[in-house]
């Protein structure tokens, strides 16, 4: 497995909108949910329109840790969410597949984010890239590690620094100013 960045530049992130808008209505919505909530891939995908229609919270327990998770939907988010889901089923998958009525899944996700990446020039892109982004613009914007820390449910700042490629910045922007 590689790794994966968040997407530092606001206009590449606008970039990666348009493209995948022009794909399908449902990969951009993928990928706006993702960068606004910093929930995991599999969280995102295993949700329903119910978990998310006329709700001020995304409330779920993670797959992952088996957490608890309550996370507030901002009330832009809720417009793209009535959008999204104004002519869909409670019970049907929020993210479903074009071919049935099953829903994505991460090999598919990973593919639909990809193929946008190359067309607006990004590497090291992938699943986690929805979350590190929205970690990383979260810390950018309020220099809150503790916070972020804990809508993560990491260890440690440092363990979420690291995560969302902060620590990396550091370590580059140093050494690119250092010479003996």
């Amino acid at each position: 497995m590689k790794t994966v960045q968040p997407i530092r530049d606001v206009a590449k992130i606008a970039a990666m909108k348009e493209v995948l808008m022009q794909q399908h209505y449902r990969n951009y919505f993928l990928f706006v949910l993702g960068i606004n909530t910093g929930l995991r891939i599999s969280d995102l995908l295993a949700l329903r329109v119910g978990d998310v229609r006329n709700k001020s919270h995304i409330i779920i327990t993670e797959q992952k840790t088996g957490k608890l998770k309550r996370f507030k939907i901002n009330s832009e988010l809720q417009d793209h969410i009535s959008n999204f889901t104004i002519d869909k089923e409670v019970a049907a998958y929020l993210f479903q597949s074009r071919r049935g009525r099953d829903r994505i899944h991460r090999v598919q996700a990973w593919k639909i984010l990809n193929a946008a990446a190359r067309e607006v020039g990004l590497e090291e892109i992938g699943t986690h890239t929805l979350r590190k982004t929205f970690g990383y613009h979260f810390y950018q914007r309020y220099k809150d590690v503790a916070v972020l820390q804990q809508i993560f449910n990491h260890s440690s700042p440092a363990v979420t620094m690291r995560y969302i490629g902060i620590t990396q910045d550091i370590i580059d922007e140093k050494v690119d100013g250092f010479s003996l």
